[in-house]
């Protein structure tokens, strides 16, 4: 990467020098803690170009208020040649207006630093593992899964963009009873495979048809060896064998997204290496698991079969949850939650910060395990950053009608249906358009719709605008007279130069839906811009006889244009040249 400040950073780093100034005059005391202090728009643009809390957060360490320090590092400010006024709002916030120069440079350093416009090091090569999608291997990936597979993705890519290592993970349920009722489902098709009428597919079995080509691998690989077999003989093997080809399945539906995870655990790999039993041993010696017995549920009469057992008991209650939990059954099995704990001690033994994309129903077992993991930092010692983030369902509609579905019949849209109908990027894009914890409607009419109602296209169009421009320009973009572009282009470039700024914010707060917003309001600057040329002829990028003008226009849009592509690749998403 080029190394070249952003306008943002520049000035955060101005702020900074000046608090060492006041430091070093006494006005602050020395190393005062700085973590709150912000360098950003101000919410009204009228206000100016940027605007520091500076003097209000730390005005309480200085032991004097906030407009009084404001003057101090304003005094210090008004000596900056790239800063033509300042203000001091309120309690004690600064509004700074730059010179238009300082937007020209940020200009040149979109073209300098490219691809890498925006790249931030703040996340200092830290390990994060991101766990999503981890659908249980029993079928195709469906609509179910798309949302947080997307938000999972893009918040990878956004992480790394941000300076961090990221690991990529899907967690394969493949050692519970959904898996045992896939081996059945798929021996029955077995069965058809090798000739036989099988009738209507028996209730509680997966009746899909496509465990068919699953019944289809297991005829070709054992023959009829298995058909009359007693279940004992066959299901361990048809479960191995079935798993692997819903994986081999799964992986590629997640492929036509553009995902591709790094590391696929496997839930029976982890219980065929006893590593619930050690979670379960390193959690007592810490003082963390107790041998208990369960309340009755409150608030009605304990069922029936109801009986107080002793079982191992996790000490959630210490975390924040609203009673301990049981890591084993009484028969002795684990619960899910028992081997989720001990997943989630094992990713983090190689990794600085856990994120898990979940779907919203799981919303009740957030505590539990945001439980175990912080007895896991206490336990070793250090701090390890957790977090959940819970992702909507999406309904399906199309022309404004539901689509109906149904899982049990068999009958749903996949992720390839989708691809195959509206693209890989449409789908991307569009379900980063709402934030993952709002509910959302994906209609199939309404995403390829060429209209500014519809955001994806509203993006497209603006990058398509400015490489059509580039081709018919017949004069090369340059930075060569950039003292032509006025107060309109100025404007433009501001929108801009959020960029970084919004990348860092982004990472920082895991929520990669930002970049969309953020491209959305830049398209829509630059509509702005394209359409104020209809109106008026001396407005448009390409003025004939005017090269310099022209060139230095087709900068700022070129630069445009590089934004829109970094962001959109951040999002798994690819620029279209044209439309």
């Amino acid at each position: 990467m080029a190394d070249m400040q952003t306008l943002h950073a520049a000035f955060a780093a101005r702020i900074d020098a000046i608090l060492n100034a006041l430091e070093m005059e006494g006005t602050l005391p020395p190393e005062t803690p700085r973590g709150n202090v912000t360098v950003e728009p101000p919410r009204d643009p009228s206000h100016g170009d940027l605007a520091t809390n500076a003097a209000m957060v730390l005005a309480k360490q200085a032991k004097t208020n906030p407009r009084a320090l404001a003057e101090k590092i304003v005094e210090h400010l008004d000596r900056d040649p790239d800063i033509t006024s300042t203000e001091i709002a309120g309690p004690g916030f600064i509004n700074m207006r730059l010179a238009d120069d300082a937007w020209r440079r940020e200009l040149e350093a979109i073209a300098a630093l490219g691809a890498d416009y925006g790249r931030s090091t703040m996340g200092d090569g830290r390990t994060v593992n991101i766990e999503y999608v981890s659908a249980n291997p029993t079928g195709p990936m469906h609509m179910g899964h798309c949302r947080g597979a997307v938000v999972g993705d893009a918040l990878a890519g956004l992480l790394e963009f941000a300076g961090h290592r990221v690991v990529r993970e899907y967690y394969v349920n493949d050692a519970g009873g959904q898996v045992d009722v896939l081996a059945r489902s798929a021996h029955l098709r077995y069965r058809e495979a090798l000739g036989e009428d099988i009738g209507e597919i028996p209730e509680g079995l997966y009746p899909g048809d496509y465990l068919r080509s699953v019944g289809e691998q297991l005829k070709q690989q054992f023959g009829d060896a298995y058909k009359d077999a007693p279940e004992s003989e066959w299901l361990p093997i048809f479960r191995e064998q079935a798993v692997a080809a819903m994986m081999d399945m799964i992986r590629e539906d997640l492929a036509l997204l553009g995902i591709h995870h790094d590391l696929f655990s496997s839930e029976a790999e982890l219980q065929a290496a006893k590593k619930p039993e050690a979670a379960e041993a390193w959690l007592r010696e810490h003082g963390f698991v107790y041998d208990g017995v369960l309340e009755a549920p409150k608030g009605k009469a304990p069922p029936e079969d109801w009986e107080p057992v002793e079982l191992p008991l996790f000490r959630s209650t210490q975390f924040g949850d609203d009673q301990d939990r049981p890591i084993k059954k009484s028969n002795g099995a684990w619960t899910y939650f028992g081997a989720d704990l001990a997943y989630h001690l094992q990713k983090a033994q190689s990794a600085d910060e856990l994120i898990d994309i979940w779907g919203a129903d799981h919303a009740g077992t957030v505590k539990r395990i945001k439980a175990a993991v912080a007895a896991l930092s206490e336990g070793e010692g250090k701090a390890i950053p957790f977090d959940v983030k819970l992702v909507q369902m999406v309904q399906l509609m199309r022309n404004g009608e539901p689509i109906r579905m149904s899982k049990r019949s068999g009958n749903f849209v996949t992720i390839a249906d989708m691809v195959e109908e509206v693209g890989k990027d449409v789908v991307r894009f569009s379900m980063l358009t709402r934030k993952p914890e709002a509910q959302m409607e994906f209609d199939f009419a309404k995403v390829v719709e060429a209209s500014k109602d519809n955001p994806v296209f509203y993006l497209q169009y603006a990058h398509a605008r400015i490489r059509s421009t580039m081709r018919k320009a017949g004069v090369e973009p340059s930075g060569e007279h950039l003292d032509r572009l006025g107060a309109d282009e100025l404007a433009l470039v501001r929108e801009a130069a959020q960029f970084p700024r919004v990348v860092e914010s982004a990472a920082k707060a895991r929520e990669p839906h930002r970049i969309a917003f953020f491209l959305g309001d830049l398209a829509a600057a630059f509509h702005s811009f394209w359409n104020a040329g209809n109106d008026d002829p001396s407005k448009r990028i390409i003025q004939e006889g005017d090269a310099e003008l022209t060139a230095a226009r087709l900068f700022l849009a070129d630069a445009v244009g590089q934004v829109i592509r970094n962001g959109l690749a951040i999002l798994g998403v690819e620029a279209v040249e044209e439309m």
